[in-house]
C-alpha cells in the first residue's frame, strides 16, 4: 500500500466568505441583493447538522443604509455620521424594560442618548429546533450624540463593550458607518429570516457576507460572522497563545483616544468565543485606539518578511517595528475586513486559504473564498486574480485600490480604467 504526507484525519473544512463593492461608490439595494446572491452561492461552504433547519451561521455587513433608517425612525434621525444604531441579540427571557433602562444610563455616561427602539421583524417559522431553541430577540436602537465622526465610533464601542461585559447581551453592531444581520441561519435562510434584507430601500456600496462552518466552537447565535471588522476563512492555530498575550499585557495598556481607560472594556477578548471573534477584538480596540483598519489587520496578520529578498526597506521597518508590539495570528486564514468607508482583504503568510476576485467593466469588485459566486459575461470582465493583499477605499467618490504587492499594483493600475487614478495605489499599510 502506497503511503504519502496526507492524512484526511487533520483536514478542516472552510467557511465562506464573500465580498461585493461598487468602484462608483453608489449605494444601491442591488449590491445588498448581489451580496445576498454570493452567500446563497457560498451555501456548500457553510454547515448543519442532522437539523439541517440549523445552520451553524451566515451574516451579512453593509453601510450604514442612511434612507432605510430614515424610513424607520422617522424625523428624530440626525444627519448621516450624527447617530449610530446597535442591533441588539436579547435572551427573551430578560426583562426588556429594564434591560432599556440599564442600557440608557451606561450610554449617558458616554455622552449618548437614545433616540428610539425598533424590533426586527424575523421569520421564525424557518428554524430548525436547535436554533429555535436560543433564538434572541433582535432588536435596533437609534443612539444620538453631539458627538460625530470617529468620537461618536469610540462612544458607541465603549458602550456597546461595557454593557456586554456587564449584561447578557450581544450587538451584532452597534456603529455609525456600518449594520450587521447575522444569525444561527444557513446562507439561504438569512434573507427569508430578516425581513429588512428584502426591503429595496435597503442600500449600499459595500457589502461583506459569511456562511459559517463551525470547526472550533459550536454554532451559536452570537458566533456568527460578519463580526464587527472581520470575516475569516480558516483556522488561526496560533489563537491560545495570542488570547494568553493580550491578556497579560491588558494591565499595560494605555489610549489617548478612548473616552474611558482601557481598564474599563477588559477584558478586550470575551472568554468562550471563537478565534475570529477573538481576533476581531483585538483588531477593534486596536483601531478605536486610533489605527486605520488596514493598519491594525497588517499589525497582526504580518506578510513573512523576515527573509524576503524582494520586500522594500520602508515595508520591511513596517513589519520590523509592531513584531515588537504584537505576536504573529497564524494559521491558514482568508480575511475580509471592512469598516463602512474600507474594504479589504488578506491572506494568511502562506496563502493556504483561496480567495479571488473580478472587476467588471462596470466598476463592480467581487471578492470571494472562490470563483464564480456571480455570473458575468466574459466580455464583462476585465480582471481577475487572486487576493495577496489589497483594499478598497470608497469616500467621497474616490477609488483607491491598494495592495501590498508592487507587482500587482502596477498591474492593476493599468486594468482599473474605471477611475482608479494609479499614483494613488499605496501600500495597504498607511
Amino acid at each position: 500500500m502506497t503511503k504519502n504526507l496526507y492524512d484526511p484525519t487533520f483536514e478542516h473544512d472552510a467557511c465562506g466568505v464573500g465580498m461585493v463593492a461598487d468602484l462608483t461608490a453608489r449605494a444601491t439595494n442591488a449590491t445588498v441583493v448581489d451580496a445576498l446572491t454570493i452567500l446563497e452561492n457560498l451555501e456548500h461552504r457553510g454547515a448543519t447538522g442532522a437539523d439541517v433547519d440549523s445552520g451553524d451561521g451566515a451574516g451579512i455587513l453593509v453601510q450604514m443604509p442612511d434612507a432605510f433608517i430614515r424610513s424607520l425612525f422617522g424625523h428624530v434621525v440626525p444627519d448621516l455620521g450624527g447617530y449610530g444604531v446597535a442591533h441588539w441579540m436579547i435572551p427573551k427571557s430578560l426583562d426588556v424594560a429594564a434591560l432599556r433602562t440599564d442600557i440608557d444610563s451606561v450610554l449617558v455616561s458616554l455622552g449618548l442618548a437614545s433616540a428610539g427602539w425598533r424590533d426586527v421583524p424575523v421569520d421564525s417559522t424557518l428554524l430548525g429546533p436547535t436554533s429555535s431553541a436560543s433564538e434572541p430577540r433582535f432588536v435596533q436602537q437609534l443612539i444620538v450624540s453631539p458627538a460625530a465622526g470617529d468620537d461618536l465610533e469610540r462612544r458607541l464601542y465603549c458602550a456597546r463593550k461595557i454593557l456586554e461585559h456587564t449584561h447578557d447581551v450581544y450587538a451584532a453592531s452597534c456603529s455609525s458607518n456600518v449594520l450587521i444581520y447575522k444569525g444561527m441561519l444557513s446562507s439561504p435562510q438569512l434573507r427569508q429570516y430578516f425581513d429588512d434584507l428584502r426591503d429595496e430601500r435597503l442600500a449600499s456600496a459595500i457589502a461583506v457576507v459569511h456562511s459559517r462552518f463551525s470547526t472550533n466552537t459550536l454554532p451559536r447565535w452570537d458566533l456568527a460572522q460578519p463580526f464587527r471588522y472581520i470575516s475569516h476563512n480558516g483556522e488561526i492555530n496560533t489563537v491560545r497563545g495570542n488570547r494568553n498575550w493580550m491578556t497579560a499585557r491588558e494591565t499595560t495598556l494605555e489610549s489617548e483616544t478612548l473616552p474611558v481607560p482601557v481598564s474599563a472594556l477588559t477584558p478586550i477578548i470575551t472568554a468562550s468565543m471563537s478565534d475570529s471573534a477573538s481576533f476581531d477584538e483585538v483588531v477593534e480596540l486596536l483601531v478605536q485606539s486610533g489605527r486605520s483598519l488596514p493598519h491594525a489587520v497588517l499589525m497582526m496578520i504580518p506578510e513573512a518578511w523576515e527573509r524576503s529578498t524582494a520586500m522594500g526597506v520602508e515595508r520591511r521597518d513596517f513589519y520590523r517595528y509592531h513584531a515588537a508590539l504584537m505576536e504573529p495570528w497564524d494559521g491558514p486564514a482568508s480575511v475580509t475586513f471592512c469598516d463602512g468607508k474600507v474594504v479589504g482583504a488578506v491572506l494568511d503568510r502562506n496563502g493556504l486559504r483561496p480567495a479571488r476576485y473580478t472587476l467588471t467593466r462596470a466598476g463592480l469588485l467581487v471578492l470571494a473564498s472562490e470563483t464564480g459566486v456571480l455570473d458575468f459575461a466574459p466580455e464583462e470582465v476585465v480582471y481577475k486574480g487572486t487576493t495577496v493583499d489589497h483594499c478598497l477605499r470608497l469616500a467621497d467618490g474616490q477609488r483607491i485600490v491598494a495592495t501590498a504587492t508592487a507587482r500587482e499594483a502596477d498591474t492593476l493600475g493599468q486594468v482599473l480604467a474605471v477611475g482608479v487614478d494609479p499614483a494613488r495605489i499605496v501600500v495597504l499599510q498607511d
